[in-house]
C-alpha cells in the first residue's frame, strides 16, 4: 500500500479483537512518567505483535466528535531504545506519549522497523546513506520499496477499540491517506515537533522534500 491510493478508495478491513488489556506505568529516560492501558490483539492480518497504548483519559476521548488523538508509531529499535540521533523516532515517541496523555487517545506501536524493511536491512541502508544516498534511495538500492508500511493493522486495532474517527498526530501524509482508505476518518492531521540533531538533517530534509512530511526545517537544510 502506498500514498498513491485514491482518497475516494475504501478498502475492506478484516475484523480483529482485543486479546489482553493491562495497565503499565511508563517512565522515559528524561524522567517523564505516565500510565498506559496496553492492548494486544488477535486477528491482525500480518500476524505480528503490534500494541495499542491507551493514554490519558482515552475512554472519554472516544466520545469526542473529532475522535481521539492517535499516533501510529513505527518501531525503531535504534531510535526508540538506543537513542540514535540519525532519525527523529525516539523524540517523536516521547513527545507523542505526553501529548496523547494530556488529551486522551492512543499510541499505536507498530512492528514496522525501517519503514517496513526490517532492522538488518535498515542498518544496511544506513551504510548506503553514509556513501551518499538518501534514506529512500538507499531502500530502493537494496531491492525494497521506498516505504513498505501498510496501515491495515492500525485500522484493525482502532476498529477493535471502537475508534472510527481520529485526530492524527503525524508529519506523514501517507498515514492519513491510508487510514482514510481503510475506513478510519482522519478529522485533523496534527504535526509533531521538529527534532533536529547534528546527524539527522539530511534524513529529515529527504522526508520533507520526497514524501512531503510536515517539517519546518531551518533554512539551508536539504537532502543533497
Amino acid at each position: 500500500m502506498t500514498a498513491s491510493i485514491s482518497e475516494e478508495t475504501t478498502l475492506e478491513v478484516p475484523p480483529a479483537s482485543v486479546r489482553t488489556r493491562v495497565a503499565v506505568p511508563l517512565r522515559f529516560p528524561d524522567g517523564y512518567r505516565t500510565k498506559a492501558d496496553v492492548f494486544t490483539f488477535t486477528g491482525l492480518v500480518d500476524g505480528r505483535e503490534h500494541l495499542a497504548l491507551g493514554l490519558g483519559d482515552w475512554q472519554q476521548a472516544l466520545h469526542d466528535a473529532a475522535g481521539p488523538l492517535v499516533r501510529p508509531h513505527s518501531e525503531c529499535l535504534t531510535g526508540d531504545v538506543f537513542g540514535s540521533e540519525r532519525c527523529d523516532c525516539g523524540p517523536q515517541l516521547r513527545e507523542a506519549a505526553e501529548r496523547i496523555s494530556q488529551t486522551g487517545g492512543f499510541l499505536l506501536y507498530l512492528r514496522q522497523e525501517g519503514r517496513g524493511i526490517g532492522l538488518y536491512a535498515k542498518l544496511d541502508a544506513y551504510a548506503l546513506q553514509d556513501s551518499g544516498l538518501d534514506t529512500y534511495a538507499a531502500n530502493v538500492a537494496l531491492g525494497h520499496g521506498e516505504d513498505e508500511r501498510d496501515y491495515t493493522v492500525a485500522a484493525q486495532m482502532l476498529q477493535a477499540l471502537d475508534v472510527d474517527r481520529i485526530r492524527l498526530l503525524s508529519n506523514n501524509p501517507d498515514k492519513a491517506v491510508q487510514l482514510d482508505a481503510l475506513g478510519v476518518t482522519v478529522t485533523d492531521r496534527i504535526p509533531t515537533g521538529v527534532h533536529l540533531t547534528g546527524a539527522n538533517g539530511r534524513y529529515l530534509a529527504a522526508k520533507r522534500d520526497h514524501t512531503h512530511h510536515t517539517l519546518d526545517l531551518p533554512e539551508g537544510y536539504d537532502a543533497a
